[in-house]
């Protein structure tokens, strides 16, 4: 007896699939599930192109109504010829066309991924963490393709068969234009790990997909679920091999500050308190979940409040000490005249920076036009110094700047690297240095320790 015809349909960032007994779950196996509601099989859309090749392959005859994408017409490979780590990383991408390329900063994934665009000539999503990345990937999609893209996100919503959206967005309006994209461009792709934003690439249909980051592995070990949104690692290359030739030359150098004996003192009287509490609790921490359970506790006494208010100021007198501030003075006299990007772990030190110095400021609370005026300056060097605390540890591309001061930071490895990217930006035979200044005989320094296991400081 033929089999009942089937159908499949795209609905509010899930497939559906009528025509099908309720006992008799198509493959692949584990992906649908009965909806008695509708008296269909449901499915989240990313299994779209698993679920078209099963059927496929079962002979099973299906009306495709879920796909509602054209293809492009023909489009122009992004001039200039691509370097031999840009067609070596497409190549296995292609194979496919499905997966994670990992790539230095500055080396050109987004070039990668015009090539890919204008390889599968599909309706395509760019997702990215910014908005500043958006109007960085609009530019080059118009500059290279000669495409004028659509935009979400920052008040707009202009879906184009080419289209540049945040995740934050998507993650709000996915289900309203999942179906509409065959290819998908996860952009500084970690960010879709965490758990708010895995939701963006489960409501596409887009069965080709490509992810983009210089730093694959998060703390939390999250990373792991890309393979499921997005595909496995397909390739991946390190700065050092790219170094010189298709990235700026470069060093790193850590300085050492002391701090005076006003500072040591309230830094001792600070952790003292700390660790007295954190010890009489018998807390241990070594982890994210150790570090909750201490604010947890703390916040029930006076005594844990006054123990977190010391774990606070021993940070404070490590990222702000009055020697690390004579040597970021000595440094940006050393590099007068090179653009300089001035790095704090916190508002706090940036604003100190900018008011010490006089120099500008990006921090999170920055408006967006005043952010892109500040940029546009630092870029073209009429501002040659720029400080900021976390903003522009990713997402923003400033050729020219040769030199990054790191005041403070945190443990994260993905970090660090970040920062020493913002500089690697090849720029004619520009020489980029990294320098990270530590407060001597504090925690900082297993801080600096713990940041700097990665092949870029080896």
């Amino acid at each position: 007896m033929e089999s009942a015809p089937l159908t499949l349909s795209y609905d509010r960032g899930s497939l559906v699939l009528a025509g099908a007994a309720p006992a008799t779950a198509p493959a692949p196996e584990g992906v649908w599930v009965w909806d008695p509601r509708i008296g269909a099989h449901r499915a989240l859309a990313l299994h779209y192109r698993a679920a078209v090749r099963a059927l496929t392959q079962a002979g099973r005859a299906c009306e495709d109504r879920a796909r509602d994408y054209a293809d492009l017409p023909p489009l122009p490979d992004p001039a200039p010829a691509p370097h031999p780590h840009q067609a070596q990383a497409l190549a296995a991408w292609e194979r496919g066309k499905r997966g994670v390329v990992e790539l230095p900063t500055g080396a050109g994934k987004t070039r990668l991924a015009l090539m890919a665009l204008a390889r599968v000539r599909r309706a395509a999503l760019i997702l990215v963490p910014t908005l500043d990345l958006v109007t960085q990937w609009a530019e080059a999609l118009r500059t290279f393709l000669g495409i004028d893209a659509g935009l979400v996100g920052g008040g707009s919503f202009d879906v184009r068969p080419v289209t540049v959206c945040t995740y934050a967005s998507a993650c709000r309006h996915g289900e309203r234009f999942g179906n509409r994209f065959g290819l998908a461009v996860f952009d500084e792709c970690h960010h879709l790990a965490g758990e708010m934003y895995a939701r963006c690439a489960e409501v596409l249909i887009a069965p080709y997909r490509l992810g983009l980051t210089a730093t694959l592995e998060r703390p939390d070990g999250r990373h792991a679920l890309l393979e499921g949104l997005i595909g496995p690692v397909v390739y991946r290359q390190a700065i050092g091999a790219l170094s010189g030739r298709y990235l700026a030359h470069y060093r790193t150098e850590v300085l050492e500050a002391e701090l005076n004996a006003e500072e040591r003192e309230q830094y001792l009287a600070a952790r003292r308190v700390y660790r007295d509490f954190v010890a009489a609790q018998g807390l241990r921490l070594a982890g994210p979940g150790d570090w909750q359970r201490f604010v947890y506790i703390a916040a029930g006494s006076p005594q844990g409040r006054e123990a977190l208010a010391g774990y606070y100021r021993q940070k404070r007198l490590t990222f702000a000490s009055a020697g690390k501030f004579a040597l970021l003075a000595d440094l940006l006299h050393r590099h007068r005249g090179q653009q300089t990007l001035v790095f704090t772990n916190d508002n706090r030190t940036a604003y100190e920076v900018s008011r010490r110095f006089l120099v500008p400021l990006i921090t999170h609370q920055t408006r967006v036009q005043e952010r892109r005026e500040i940029l546009a300056r630092f870029r073209d060097g009429r501002w040659p110094i720029l400080a900021t605390s976390k903003v522009l540890n990713e997402g923003v591309d400033v050729p020219a700047a040769s030199v990054a001061v790191i005041v403070s930071g945190n443990a994260s490895v993905r970090e660090h690297v970040q920062r020493l990217g913002r500089i690697l930006r090849k720029d004619g035979d520009k020489q980029a240095v990294l320098y990270e200044l530590l407060t001597r005989g504090t925690s900082e320094q297993g801080t600096s320790e713990r940041r700097r296991q990665h092949d870029a400081y080896r």
